[in-house]
């Protein structure tokens, strides 16, 4: 996967700052997409997580380097299958990641892309949220109000992803 974020603006290559233009553009568009579905609020830890499982998404399906804005709404459909209840996200994201790092280390060159990448997926992994306990509501179902009912410490991802997918639906 080529990281257009690595090349100078000039194109004579060099020492400049490699900017990580597929990483801050997953995020934008994750971004975006939270804030469309007004789910939480944008300073809210539940947001961020959100953002950044959604950003790991658009960022790990562009398998051929090319992620634009005119294709975000093609995407769609590929983003909503990622990150359904039923599919092996992390699983995904572990393997694209692996991947991406080996070409990363066979080519030599950094890239400021998957390092973003890394860190955010790291925040998801590493980071325990309280959220409501839906296993131990009978049938599953939301507690009304936010602070009644059982609560659990939960991984970021597992709280974000559903944010995620449920923000691509609002859509």
């Amino acid at each position: 996967m080529l990281h257009r974020g690595h090349e100078s603006t000039d194109g004579t290559g060099g020492d400049e700052l490699a900017v990580p233009m597929a990483w801050l553009y997953a995020e934008y568009i994750a971004d975006e997409l939270l804030r469309t579905g007004d789910l939480m609020p944008p300073t809210s830890f539940e947001f961020r997580a959100g953002r950044d499982a959604l950003a790991l998404t658009i960022f790990l399906s562009d398998t051929g380097g090319e992620l634009s804005g005119i294709r975000v709404v093609s995407q769609l459909e590929t983003w909503l299958s990622l990150t359904a209840y039923d599919q092996p996200w992390q699983d995904w994201v572990r393997e694209r990641m692996a991947d991406l790092a080996a070409d990363v280390h066979a080519s030599g060159v950094p890239s400021p892309d998957l390092a973003l990448a890394e860190a955010a997926w790291r925040w998801l992994e590493e980071t325990e949220l309280l959220a409501p306990d839906l296993d131990a509501v009978p049938g599953g179902a939301a507690v009304v109000g936010e602070d009644e009912g059982p609560k659990v410490w939960t991984p970021a991802w597992q709280l974000g992803l559903p944010l995620g997918h449920l923000a691509i639906h609002l859509f």
